[in-house]
């Protein structure tokens, strides 16, 4: 079981950092990353980019900076963007759209998490004397309120036939991005080409305590650096934290396998568990999501006494997240307590 028999399944953000990560971090040669000159995280930036098929990246403190630096970067003033109704920039960002970069947000929906092409192409607006220019579409995968589903390659590409043609810039937030990739049998890059820039999370599935990473060419990131500034992001001796995004990205890709599979062994062990709805065919990667026949502040309560503790999402709505720090014999015992919980 976990430390201090808690299992906590809350989120991937969750995730201490393992002994090999923390030796790396306290090893890590640093130097002032305003100046440019900490060579861990100069490392660490073109590992990123490497990986990505990108010229370039920028180290920044969360994935919502990351977002909100792409969205100001590719934006104007008055501007419109596109994203998912359900999607983080729109749900969870605070407004960020609005406040920092003065751009109207308008929605497209996604069927299980995935876009419709056409449906964005029918959306895209020329600036006229009556509406504003859409100059940006989000796309987020792997897609956190849809279960963490998976958008194909295929309709990535799609989309970036319709960007291109209409001439609008593409930013995938892709803070799972390396689920996504794992669960797909493809290279990360594959869906990194058909954006013009992409933000990635080093904090969650692939354990590191802190930060994220936002790709793209040369210019796009002097740009993006300007803006990390202006908000507050600029850093100076961070490679101790860098240097815990090279140990992930070095050694903690491959392993999400693991979460996938303890997420979908979790959900076969929950599948018979009265007063509880849900479909397992939408258990894509790491997540499952869950509906209770009872008050939420109750069943979090008695579950957290049981020791498990969770993230509502919804009224009624029960998210788990598997991630590094549980493994096989903590899905037995959340699902037991589970049982528990739901039948007394």
């Amino acid at each position: 079981m976990t430390k201090n028999s808690v299992i906590d399944l809350r989120s991937d953000t969750v995730t201490k950092p393992t002994p090999e990560m923390r030796t790396a971090m306290a090893n890590a040669e640093v130097g002032d990353d305003v100046f440019g000159d900490d060579p861990t995280v100069l490392r660490l930036e073109a590992l990123a980019a490497e990986i990505l098929g990108k010229e370039a990246s920028l180290f920044v403190p969360t994935g919502t900076m990351g977002n909100s630096i792409a969205i100001n970067v590719h934006t104007n003033p008055g501007d419109e963007i596109l994203l998912d109704s359900e999607s983080h920039s729109m749900c969870y960002e605070v407004a960020g759209p609005a406040i920092i970069s003065s751009v109207q947000t308008r929605n497209y929906t996604s069927v299980r998490g995935i876009p419709d092409p056409e449906q964005i192409a029918s959306q895209i607006k020329a600036r006229s004397l009556h509406t504003p220019q859409t100059s940006l579409i989000v796309v987020e995968n792997t897609h956190n309120r849809h279960g963490g589903a998976v958008i194909p390659l295929s309709v990535c590409r799609e989309v970036r036939e319709v960007t291109k043609a209409r001439g609008v810039k593409l930013h995938l937030d892709g803070a799972r991005l390396f689920n996504a990739a794992v669960a797909a049998g493809i290279p990360a890059a594959d869906y990194a080409a058909q954006a013009d820039s992409i933000s990635f999370c080093l904090s969650k599935g692939l354990g590191c305590p802190v930060g994220s990473m936002l790709c793209g060419t040369r210019e796009f990131v002097e740009d993006a650096r300007r803006v990390r500034k202006m908000l507050g992001g600029g850093m100076r001796q961070v490679g101790i934290l860098a240097a815990a995004g090279i140990y992930a990205l070095e050694n903690n890709i491959k392993r999400l396998a693991e979460d996938h599979a303890n997420a979908q062994y979790l959900a076969n062990l929950m599948a018979d568990i009265p007063n509880i709805e849900f479909d397992k065919s939408k258990i894509y990667t790491n997540m499952i999501y869950f509906k209770i026949m009872m008050d939420e502040s109750e069943f979090l309560s008695r579950l957290a006494n049981e020791g498990v503790l969770t993230y509502p999402d919804g009224p009624r709505i029960i998210r788990f997240v598997t991630h590094l720090d549980v493994n096989r014999r903590d899905m037995e015992v959340a699902a037991n307590a589970l049982r528990r919980v739901t039948t007394n």
